[in-house]
């Protein structure tokens, strides 16, 4: 994978369900459900390295109390795709409860030019099992072990364990450690509030929460793949903006410092409905 798409895949690690940044619970009748029923979102990101368009996001995401799905594409686009052919198309289904959520399953099939391999990740016991086809020429050095693997969540529902406390402020919105496994890498995003700043984006403008995502790489690494000591000095920074008639926060842009002049991630179109009685 280009190196500029690594970065631009790690940071849509985080935008890929975005339908549930952090749920928000009314101050009084907190024992309820303040936001009974589904929500279908539907947004597409646009990525840019300094003035030029290098990627493009599209996300569909169902959450109901009980249960989260979310299916998105993340292709090359404008400057880039005259230089490389790529897009990665991931999915996953999972169950929801009061302070977690229980990913069942999670598969993404990346594609760079004429090379695909399909990735599937199943949870069972707390356990994370993947299948590669074809399959990884390594698993890294070393490779992620049982242990590192128990407990874990995949990268698209990083972002919906992240919201799960229900809380009466945006201190616990941005909090704690997520613990990852995509399939070959296990690493933890560990999060860090920041303050309230004013976002305009194409789709969306107000006050957002910005929370800061420290990757920390932990197995599953090969030598040459493994996070130069630049590539972690800054973390990956993110807007989230409150839609309390919904009950959640959205990332509405990301930001890495990574690569030549950074990777900007924002959100271009949304849609938020009422999801049907059909699953």
């Amino acid at each position: 994978m280009p190196a500029l798409f690594q970065v631009l895949v790690a940071a849509t690690s985080l935008v890929l369900a975005g339908s549930a940044v952090g749920e928000i619970a009314r101050e009084s009748d907190a024992a309820a459900e303040p936001y009974p029923g589904g929500r279908v979102i539907s947004a597409r990101y646009s990525s840019s390295v300094l003035i030029f368009r290098v990627g493009a996001i599209s996300l569909t995401a169902r959450i109901d109390p009980e249960h989260y799905a979310a299916d998105t594409v993340v292709e090359a686009a404008g400057l880039a795709a005259l230089f490389t052919d790529f897009d990665i198309r991931a999915e996953v289904e999972g169950r929801r409860t009061e302070a977690s959520v229980l990913p069942l399953r999670y598969a993404h099939v990346e594609r760079t030019g004429s090379k695909v391999r399909a990735v599937d990740i199943a949870f069972d016991n707390r356990m994370a099992s993947a299948h590669a086809t074809p399959p990884f020429g390594s698993l890294g050095v070393p490779p992620a072990t049982a242990e590192q693997r128990e407990g874990v969540i995949d990268p698209i529902s990083a972002i919906f364990l992240l919201a799960q406390a229900r809380i009466g402020g945006e201190a616990g919105v941005c909090s704690g450690s997520l613990p990852v496994f995509d399939g070959k890498a296990r690493y933890n995003l560990r999060l860090e509030a920041g303050e309230s700043q004013t976002i305009r984006t194409p789709a969306w403008r107000g006050e957002a929460l910005l929370c800061h995502a420290w990757y920390e790489p932990i197995a599953g690494y090969d030598p040459e793949d493994y996070p130069t000591p630049a590539e972690l000095r800054y973390p990956l920074d993110i807007w989230l903006a409150p839609f309390p008639e919904h009950g959640f926060y959205l990332p509405v842009r990301l930001h890495t410092r990574a690569g030549f002049g950074g990777v900007t991630i924002q959100v271009a179109e949304l849609d938020i409905q009422l999801a049907s009685a059909e699953p």
